[in-house]
């Protein structure tokens, strides 16, 4: 088997690769035009987006610098996702975003990994396993997620966490390793920030 076929099916492979690296080589050069336009070339952003991702919804908008293996060749972000400065994709498999999720400065979403055993690491062994994570979610701060792991809908990933493990829908959940805090209810129907209050308006207007 090739070792570009070994991409998405979880075995150990070498990244190294001749073809794997030219191919890797024509995304990070559309990857280097998304970073070098100009803050008023929105429209081209957007276009390159549609260029570079394997699959991406209407009114995505990631803020440059952003970093990705294969320049988000084996991304598929639904609509209206929003990224903050520095995303890091390692996008060496597939990884997978809802509609409406945000991502703070600083995220690594990691689809890549690497043998424990030295011998093989030497030789520069790596393997992917694919990321899902759901609609609505908000990606703290400096949030590392790691290879394999699923995140619901309507999570909040708190700034700073590791996520080494799945976490389930509707939920607060942050720390190293991360964990649920508790789910997101009652209380955040009425204050969006420890003792601020949600304006009435705002609370009739969304059934809150």
């Amino acid at each position: 088997m090739a070792e570009k076929d070994k991409l998405h099916s979880g075995e150990l492979y070498l990244p190294d690769d001749e073809e794997l690296l030219k191919l890797q080589v024509k995304c990070l050069e559309r990857l280097y035009d998304y970073n070098n336009t100009r803050p008023s070339e929105g429209q081209r952003r957007a276009e390159l987006l549609k260029e570079m991702f394997a699959e991406i919804g209407e009114g995505c908008y990631i803020e440059p610098p952003f970093h990705a293996n294969f320049g988000g060749a084996n991304c598929h972000f639904g609509k209206k996702i929003y990224a903050n400065f520095n995303l890091t994709l390692v996008d060496d498999t597939h990884i997978y975003v809802g509609d409406n999720t945000m991502f703070a400065p600083n995220v690594v979403v990691a689809s890549a990994g690497h043998p424990l055993d030295p011998s093989l690491r030497y030789d520069g062994y790596q393997y992917n396993f694919p990321v899902h994570i759901g609609k609505n979610c908000w990606i703290g701060a400096g949030a590392l997620i790691m290879p394999g792991v699923t995140i619901g809908d309507n999570v909040v990933i708190g700034a700073g966490s590791v996520v080494t493990k799945d976490i389930p829908s509707g939920v607060l959940a942050f720390g190293n390793p991360c964990r649920v805090y508790r789910e997101i209810g009652e209380h955040d129907k009425e204050f969006y920030f420890k003792d601020k209050t949600i304006p009435q308006e705002l609370r009739d207007k969304y059934g809150l």
